[in-house]
């Protein structure tokens, strides 16, 4: 069987947020990602494969293509064997427990998809993201998060919104706040990661309360701040450890 032309283009257009929104898709590619989302509970709507991925599994969905046709679909420089196609699960209303991570404007992908690799290495299962976060299904986003995005539950909502009529203790990384190594954190609560250049909002910070910091040890002072995945480390690391 060989891709038709109006899979080409289906698979062309997924590039762009308005037609994965429009048609409920998006890509994986690479071995190991699309194994860790086979492996998942995600939906597959088309899986292109070459000869020397091993798609026995998935004998009756498989479309096995040749490089030049892997080539013509991937965005990748170098194309790695397989590309899938996944359906986008549907959108879930965040729930009120346990400990979540919100993120305000964070446009970079590989922030994102660290960001999303970072939630499931700490157990944190649901990440609530601003309307201004870059999409999760961006291809750059799903490459940097390894699989991980299978395993936790994103939603996209206003976040002013959803932080005003939560009843989680909330908190946000601010250069100003109080020591985090000196701070009481709770077991469930709401941890917000700003914007890399500006930062948690004007509007988030009149909403949030609890502001704090990831002290600087450089004797030099030099350095004007974490980059944001870094930062979303450190502070999940130390709720999780108290």
């Amino acid at each position: 069987m060989s891709v038709s032309k109006n899979q080409f283009k289906l698979i062309n257009s997924l590039s762009q947020k308005k037609y994965r929104e429009k048609h409920g898709l998006f890509v994986a590619e690479g071995v190991k990602v699309v194994e860790e989302l086979l492996n998942s509970s995600l939906e597959l709507a088309y899986l292109f494969a070459l000869p020397s991925f091993d798609s026995s599994n998935y004998k009756e969905c498989a479309i096995q293509i040749s490089e030049n046709e892997l080539k013509k679909m991937s965005n990748l420089k170098t194309p790695n064997n397989v590309l899938a196609v996944f359906k986008i699960p549907k959108k879930i209303e965040p729930e009120q427990t346990g400990l979540s991570l919100a993120l305000d404007a964070v446009n970079d992908p590989g922030n994102l998809g660290t960001i999303i690799r970072l939630c499931d290495w700490f157990g944190i299962q649901q990440l609530i993201c601003s309307t201004t976060t870059v999409d999760c299904y961006n291809q750059k986003v799903v490459q940097a998060s390894m699989g991980s995005l299978s395993r936790v539950s994103i939603t996209y909502l206003s976040l002013p919104d959803f932080l005003s009529n939560t009843k989680l203790p909330t908190f946000i990384a601010d250069m100003n706040g109080d020591n985090v190594y000196d701070s009481l954190l709770p077991k469930a609560g709401v941890l917000v990661m700003g914007n890399e250049a500006n930062g948690v909002s004007n509007e988030i910070r009149s909403i949030v309360k609890h502001k704090i910091s990831i002290p600087q040890f450089g004797e030099t002072q030099k350095t004007e701040s974490l980059n944001v995945a870094t930062a979303t480390a450190i502070l999940l690391s130390e709720f999780k450890r108290k």
